[in-house]
């Protein structure tokens, strides 16, 4: 086998961006050393061999740098998912993922006239397609006489195919890609057209808005379900999903965040098999933490009488939370079973989890709760079984699919080395909870205005909850591809994406704005009849969609701080702005200026406005030459 060609610096950039929501961490490095140096030589030996078969039967056109890669880590709760991870300093990819780099660069390539085009072009194309080809073809435009980047002929070797053609450059040996790519970049002859980078923001954003909004019905389906029953009924769900978010998920969900870089570190060490130990670890630890979990939300309903003044409400909030204590353990371990197929590159696996398990969680609350006539106390129970099916249906994709190279079988090391795991999981724990009580307060303080503002507001924060499954998935994909086009030196092509993702955020916002304000008393029907709840929800509807403008905008600015790497400003701007300003505000209109719900949305709709603002002020005034050398002083660091 001949020796692997080296990674040129600028090639070894675009690996660390286009890798930029894998976290990385001392920490992690530790955790993971350890667990290596307690592997057993055959271990060791099994890994090397693994490692070898795999570059053996990598073709060539998997290998080198990656223009583009799917993010994890996103934990994702009731009122909206967040995405805290930090840049990582260590490329750790698939095969799957450098295949679409290939494809990525290839697309680059012709499209600035490097690489011959795809398909023959028309002799003498119509008018149609003359049109078609002005406003939407991704090809640069270039000036007859502009220089080109000499073609490189492709030399053949002892690997070579005995049959392909060294003079095609199309050919898709990844030398000669490197090296027409390394030509390119080094001449200054990368370029991008909004074309391109709106078609590329588009397409991988709608696998992920289709994940987001399947696994977003999971947690709504209770309150279609069991609204109609009645507007106490209605508050009540939205009340003990709050609890249950602040005393359970978010802190679940923000400790799984960490198996981000667990994985990964193990996943990149060359012993697979440690994947599945620090997924076994994790998983061990919170159920551990299912003890306490249940103990609260027994007392819940006690706890929640001295807050909600509407004893019913709390009643019925405390028994949806007995009741769904049986799913945590299956929350548990789907979280880190997604964290275990992403580090693989397997992204479409919890996709096609929730193909299944959406539409059996909507035929089990009808059954439950209308069909068998149980009502109110159908929804936990349907919300227990989806949460238990899910990790099952994850673990058959597992068993039966892909996945289980990554499997070592268990292991009574997972009872160990809880510590240092424990200290890089809290600082995602505080986030993910900080970021959700901010929004998880204004349903508890609804509640101090009666049973129909309660209802009211379950209803608008669902509604808006969803917009937001638009604009997130768009804010994620234009981050990456930011990060990737600054990994490779392309700063000019990172700020035409920028301004592309400006575009598609504002066109969003306006296009959730005109959905809402239209049928404002439309959408409500489908919660409730209750007439006061409904005249509500359509009183406050027109501010709630001027808010999805700004929130659109917000979530697209937090985006754009990502793909540059200054995340940790968005983080920060995001948690002050809302509790110093946004917070007080709501408050203050809402009680002083007895505006209810209508207060607390202006506060909520000052904040976004307030947090786009500076976040696109701050991404406007920074050096995006410096974040390209930042990226390249990583990639030598490394």
């Amino acid at each position: 086998m001949p020796n692997p060609k080296p990674i040129p610096p600028r090639k070894r950039v675009l690996d660390i961006a286009s890798s930029s929501f894998r976290s990385h961490s001392p920490i992690a490095q530790e955790i993971v050393a350890r667990d290596v140096a307690e592997c057993s030589e055959d271990d060791v030996e099994n890994a090397f061999r693994d490692d070898e078969d795999e570059i053996g039967s990598e073709s060539e056109s998997e290998s080198g740098p990656v223009l583009y890669k799917q993010p994890v880590g996103v934990a994702f709760g009731y009122r909206r998912p967040s995405l805290l991870n930090d840049p990582v300093n260590e490329p750790v990819l698939t095969r799957v993922e450098k295949k679409q780099s290939r494809n990525a660069e290839r697309s680059l390539l012709r499209d600035n006239h490097i690489l011959p085009p795809k398909h023959i072009p028309e002799k003498q194309p119509g008018m149609f397609s003359k049109l078609y080809k002005s406003l939407f073809s991704t090809k640069v435009r270039r000036a007859p006489d502009d220089e080109e980047v000499p073609r490189i002929a492709v030399q053949p070797s002892e690997s070579s195919p005995l049959l392909a053609s060294t003079t095609d450059p199309s050919s898709p040996h990844h030398e000669h890609l490197d090296e027409q790519w390394d030509a390119a970049v080094a001449s200054g002859k990368i370029e991008t057209t909004w074309q391109r980078e709106a078609k590329t923001i588009a397409i991988h954003s709608r696998s992920l808005i289709l994940t987001f909004l399947l696994q977003y019905s999971i947690n709504i389906t209770s309150i279609f379900a069991v609204g109609r029953i009645g507007k106490v009924e209605l508050g009540a769900v939205s009340l003990s999903t709050m609890t249950a978010n602040i005393l359970c998920y978010a802190p679940m969900q923000g400790l799984a965040t960490s198996l981000d870089t667990l994985c990964a570190q193990a996943y990149g060490s060359g012993h697979k098999h440690l994947v599945g130990l620090q997924l076994q670890r994790m998983t061990y630890f919170l159920w551990t933490l299912v003890i306490p979990v249940a103990v609260l939300f027994f007392f819940a309903e006690d706890i929640l009488r001295h807050i909600v003044p509407d004893p019913q409400s709390a009643e019925l909030a405390g028994l949806y939370l007995k009741v769904v204590t049986a799913g945590v353990p299956g929350f548990a371990a789907f979280e880190g079973g997604k964290r275990f197929v992403q580090s693989q590159g397997l992204f479409v696996a919890t996709t096609y989890v929730l193909l299944i398990a959406a539409p059996v969680n909507i035929f089990i609350n009808w059954l439950l709760v209308w069909h068998f006539g149980w009502g109110f106390i159908g929804a936990p129970i349907a919300v227990a079984i989806t949460q238990t099916l899910m990790p099952l249906l994850l673990l058959s994709y597992v068993v039966f699919v892909d996945g289980m190279q990554c499997w070592g079988g268990f292991t009574r090391r997972a009872l160990t080395n809880w510590g240092p795991m424990v200290r890089l999981a809290l600082p995602g724990m505080v986030m993910v909870m900080a970021e959700w009580f901010a929004f998880e307060i204004l349903t508890l303080v609804s509640s101090q205005f009666g049973t129909s503002y309660l209802a009211a507001q379950s209803i608008l924060v669902t509604l808006t909850s969803t917009m937001f499954m638009i604009p997130f998935p768009v804010s994620i994909v234009s981050s990456t591809r930011i990060a990737n086009l600054i990994g490779a030196g392309l700063v000019d092509a990172a700020r035409l994406s920028a301004k592309v993702a400006f575009l598609a955020g504002l066109m969003i916002g306006v296009f959730n704005l005109i959905l809402l304000s239209s049928l404002r008393f439309k959408l409500p029907l489908l919660f409730t009849e209750d007439e006061e709840v409904i005249e509500i929800v359509a009183s406050v509807m027109p501010l709630v969609a001027v808010m999805e403008i700004f929130d659109a905008m917000a979530a697209v600015a937090h985006g754009l701080l990502r793909g540059i790497g200054k995340q940790s400003f968005g983080g920060y701007a995001n948690l002050s702005v809302y509790y110093l300003i946004a917070l007080p505000i709501s408050f203050a209109t809402a009680f002083a200026l007895d505006w209810k719900l209508t207060g607390l949305w202006l506060g909520t709709t000052v904040g976004l406005a307030l947090v786009g603002a500076v976040e696109y002020w701050y991404t406007y005034v920074s050096d995006w030459e410096q974040s390209a050398r930042d990226a390249e002083n990583r990639n030598a660091a490394g």
